[in-house]
């Protein structure tokens, strides 16, 4: 009987998609499951509505409990063979205001801040020491677990836990099992394509479509080609946009598709959000402040709807395809499952990039865990575009377990956004503001 902890469950819509998938699993239909959070309000309504689903999808067989608060959370984690990892810590306000207000006042704007870039920065400083308190208790009270983390900055995140701790981890996105059929449904091939067949590797929101197939026909000519003619057409003035217009643009220069959206990809490079290039923004369909709009909108929708879910007596789920239970299953029952995975670049499995990173590619998982699977070289314009972003990530990391201001202000340096955009003093300035703005959210920097 696998026990499965649930870090953050008050992310109810989440809750449901990982833990409804666990319950439809044989394999973890009798699982106990253990709902953690620090927001009493939010964890109530979860647990309501993980019970109306575990009496309707699984015959009441799981047995869940919630877990209120710091002062709970080791007896949360007491035992768990798979912790699941769905916090954010800081929430919209004040963390996500702080991270794009105060560096709008420099004149540098994003449009997700959640990965890269000074908010990405950030949003890890404040989200690691929390991850690693959870480590620590972890470490004392369920040594053999596997910890499935799904928050960002997902790679700065893994690989501080991977670094500083002997806590089993893997990292986990939604962008890798869907980039291949969405980018077909959006160039109208998908109707056409019988055999689907691709290959993806890279980092976390910066992997790439390295192949795209119909069986033994290269799907990428006819891709390349209508994507070329879609963002010609898009660009020009007063024409229809569509939401792939960043992507589009690095697939026609760097030769390969990446996985993650156009809003994220526009603020990993130098060349799209352009204070001396205002005309980009409308031309090429970047949707600053894209984030803190979809927060307003998704606590505005949760008001409306939460009852609905939360109170829904004849509330059902079918199975997603988030990858947490499908790897849980494979390691109850040793029947191997693929899955895009983030892992530690052990021996260089992507040998073009640095050994010390997170890399995000295909691994194979089975009783013995997680095993990355080898991918060689990246094409080249690839591994240097990620390379650039694996600066960013290692300082960034460096910076939480160091403790030094010092690396905050190389990891901001060296991001290719904010570096294009400001002057070094200008740099130093912004995270002196932001460590000042996050108060008590950070432990102190020397």
């Amino acid at each position: 009987m696998a026990k499965i902890t649930f870090m953050g469950a008050g992310s109810t819509v989440f809750a449901r998609n990982i833990l409804g998938d666990a319950m439809l699993s044989p394999a973890l239909h009798d699982a106990r499951i253990a709902l953690y959070d620090i927001d009493a309000a939010r964890l109530a309504e979860s647990k309501q509505m993980l019970d109306n689903l575990n009496a309707n999808i699984n015959q009441n067989r799981a047995r869940l409990s919630a877990f209120l608060g710091v002062e709970n959370r080791r007896e949360a984690l007491r035992g768990a063979d798979y912790v699941i990892n769905a916090i954010q810590v800081g929430g919209y306000e004040p963390g996500t205001v702080i991270d794009f207000e105060i560096p709008k006042k420099y004149g540098l704007r994003q449009t997700i801040g959640d990965t890269l870039g000074i908010g990405g920065i950030f949003r890890a400083l404040r989200t690691i020491p929390v991850v690693l308190d959870f480590a620590r208790d972890i470490e004392a009270v369920a040594p053999d677990a596997w910890f499935l983390n799904y928050v960002n900055p997902m790679a700065m995140i893994t690989g501080a836990l991977l670094e500083a701790t002997s806590v089993r981890t893997v990292g986990l996105c939604h962008s890798v099992q869907v980039c291949a059929r969405d980018l077909l449904k959006h160039v109208g091939l998908a109707d056409e394509v019988k055999d689907l067949r691709w290959k993806i590797a890279g980092i976390n929101h910066q992997a790439w479509l390295l192949e795209i197939a119909d069986g033994s026909r290269d799907l990428y000519p006819e891709i390349k080609r209508r994507a070329a003619g879609m963002n010609e057409e898009a660009r020009q003035p007063g024409a229809k946009k569509h939401h792939d217009m960043i992507r589009f643009e690095l697939l026609r220069h760097l030769g390969y598709y990446v996985t993650e959206s156009s809003e994220h990809s526009s603020e990993y490079v130098p060349w799209f959000i352009k204070r001396t290039h205002p005309e980009l923004i409308e031309e090429l369909n970047i949707p600053l402040d894209e984030y803190p709009r979809r927060c307003v909108t998704q606590i505005d929708d949760w008001k409306k709807r939460s009852a609905s879910l939360v109170s829904n007596a004849q509330l059902t789920h079918a199975r997603t395809s988030e990858y947490g239970s499908f790897i849980m299953e494979a390691m109850e029952t040793d029947v191997p499952v693929r899955i895009g995975g983030n892992v530690l670049n052990t021996g260089g499995l992507i040998a073009n990039l640095p050994r010390r990173t997170v890399v995000e590619l295909a691994c194979l998982v089975d009783r013995n865990g997680v095993q990355g699977c080898y991918v060689g070289d990246l094409p080249e314009p690839c591994a240097a575009l990620n390379r650039a972003n694996l600066n960013v990530q290692l300082l960034t990391v460096d910076a939480a377990l160091k403790h030094k201001k010092e690396h905050i202000y190389q990891a901001a340096m060296f991001d290719p956004h904010t570096a294009a955009e400001l002057t070094v003093d200008e740099i130093v300035a912004l995270c002196d503001d932001l460590i000042r703005a996050h108060g008590g959210m950070l432990p102190e920097y020397k």
